[in-house]
């Protein structure tokens, strides 16, 4: 399943290919992107995981940029 969140707080450009990297990590995301410009995460994940697959990836953008939140 593809869902679009919103994120705030991506500085820049470097950062989001970091969390991108990161998150595509998780057990059950098939693929994750991180637009910088529009502040906006896409996932591709396997459908009925999505509810442990956020929480960990929250912990993995903070990793990269502590105010950084992905918006759900």
């Amino acid at each position: 399943m593809i869902k679009k969140f919103k994120m705030q707080d991506v500085d820049c450009a470097d950062c989001a290919a970091k969390m991108e990297r990161n998150i595509k990590k998780i057990d059950g995301v098939n693929d994750a992107t991180i637009s910088f410009m529009t502040q906006k995460l896409t996932l591709d994940y396997e459908e009925g995981k999505l509810d442990q697959i956020l929480p960990e990836a929250q912990k993995r953008v903070s990793r990269v940029d502590a105010e950084a939140k992905i918006l759900y």
